[in-house]
């Protein structure tokens, strides 16, 4: 077998699982107030206006002061400023917009099940797997596979299902029953001379085996973005999503697509799973469902799965979980204007207009000297920095340089967030062609005042 490349030592792979050490870097200097936002821009309480090239958390795809999205939460506040969904209760707006989100949802999705952040969805899916399982008499069907790098929020189940070891430690997690497969990063975790098909091959290959040592009888599902974003901005071969699925139909294993970042038009299509030809069983969605305006998630899940937690209910008597705010009437009802408006500005043909803008004004750094990688597609990239090109070899210090180059782009007016000592992009989806053009001339400037300071403190490979 070939043997894996020198970028793989362990203090690499600790890097690439480690991605928040940036957070020191601002606790002497305070916190950056963020006093009012309009459009793609912000602005600090001492009026210092910044382009938000991150969407605040991958997440304001409409942008900041959107009068419509204003408008809709004040009418239905007025309206009907709370109610819930239990006790056969249900808000109109509650309707209308799972009517809506399953006519456009990937795959054949039948019910729908909200919380209000992107970990509440991933933990209910998770339970109600569990329940699924139990309801057709197979309780040994239960532990979920997640993968290394993947990101699926911080309560404490979806925590363990995330696979960056800096939200498990001290933490007591993972729990009991969450297992991760590998990462599908091509040029950190490929063998020497492993074509892109090749290295998908053999992740698939290793699911398979893990699936195997496990038993495949205890195996309930697994969960993956179709994009990994918090992990890095991990794009997969293109027929990586293929060769998994085949693994996972072939032992009867769910799949649940986490779109929470991928969703409503970042890819370049509505959804991840569309531009992966990916065929989940369940779907979660956040973030820009309401384009980060109220808190608002939500897990879609085939007919099949939602007919026997219906059964298994009816003979419980109920369905012992919910939320207080599930489908709070005024988040759905700003989620339901999110996807007119989405419809009517063509989001995802736009965001397929716009991305070689970014994607080529990135990869024009590719061969500065201090830049191992650029990857993304759509409107969602990464740069990820090295101490030594040919070698891919990381700074010896994770996270300095990243953090340093963090401080110069917001020095000159642009808010990115740097995942250890890899930078990513992802601005609101109404971004202009020249607020793009700003973003990548202002991160290029400030990535050639860090080389210049990284040569100064000699960080970089002799």
């Amino acid at each position: 077998m070939a043997e894996r490349p020198n970028s793989l030592a362990a203090r690499d792979i600790a890097y690439h699982l480690h991605p928040y050490t940036n957070a020191r870097k601002h606790e002497a200097e305070g916190p950056l107030i963020i006093d009012s936002g309009e459009g793609v821009y912000v602005t600090d309480d001492g009026g210092n206006r910044y382009i938000e090239g991150m969407a605040g958390l991958w997440c304001t795809n409409l942008g900041f002061g959107n009068e419509r999205l204003i408008k809709v939460a004040e009418r239905q506040m007025r309206q009907l400023s709370y109610y819930h969904s239990f006790a056969h209760k249900v808000p109109t707006p509650v309707i209308e917009l799972s009517e809506r989100l399953l006519e456009m949802a990937p795959g054949d999705m039948g019910k729908v099940f909200y919380a209000n952040s992107g970990s509440e969805a991933n933990d209910t899916a998770m339970k109600l797997i569990w329940f699924y399982n139990n309801a057709r008499g197979r309780p040994e069907k239960k532990k979920i596979i997640s993968r290394l790098r993947g990101y699926h929020g911080i309560t404490i189940a979806s925590g363990s299902l995330t696979g960056l070891p800096v939200n498990h430690k001290d933490f007591d997690l993972p729990i009991a029953g969450v297992r991760h497969a590998g990462c599908p990063h091509h040029y950190r975790f490929a063998y020497d001379g492993e074509s892109e098909e090749d290295f998908a091959d053999r992740l698939a290959a290793e699911l398979e085996q893990q699936i195997l040592d496990e038993g495949p009888e205890t195996i309930a599902a697994m969960i993956g973005e179709p994009v990994m974003g918090a992990g890095g901005v991990i794009v997969p071969p293109q027929t990586y999503w293929q060769k998994i699925q085949a693994v996972l139909k072939k032992y009867d294993i769910l799949l649940i697509a986490d779109e929470v970042i991928c969703g409503f038009g970042r890819t370049g299509k509505m959804f991840g799973c569309e531009t992966f030809g990916i065929e989940p069983d369940m779907v979660t969605v956040a973030k820009g469902l309401s384009s980060a305006y109220l808190p608002i998630s939500a897990v879609m899940m085939s007919d099949e799965i939602y007919q026997a937690i219906a059964d298994n209910t009816a003979k419980l008597g109920t369905l012992g979980h919910g939320f207080t705010y599930s489908g709070h009437p005024v988040s759905a009802a700003v989620a339901l204007e999110t996807l007119n408006i989405y419809d009517e500005m063509d989001v995802a043909g736009r965001t397929a207009a716009l991305a070689p803008r970014l994607q080529d004004g990135l990869r024009a750094y590719r061969d500065h000297p201090m830049v191992g990688e650029v990857r993304g597609l759509g409107l969602i990239a990464a740069v990820e920095m090295v101490a030594d090109k040919a070698s891919k070899a990381p700074f010896d210090t994770v996270g300095k340089a990243g953090a340093y180059l963090d401080g110069r782009c917001r020095a000159h007016g642009v808010i990115l967030r740097n995942l250890g000592d890899t930078m990513a992009f992802c601005p609101p989806l109404v971004i202009s062609e020249a607020e793009i053009d700003t973003l990548v001339a202002t991160f290029g400037k400030a990535l050639d005042e860090t080389y210049d300071w990284v040569r100064g403190e000699g960080l970089m490979a002799a």
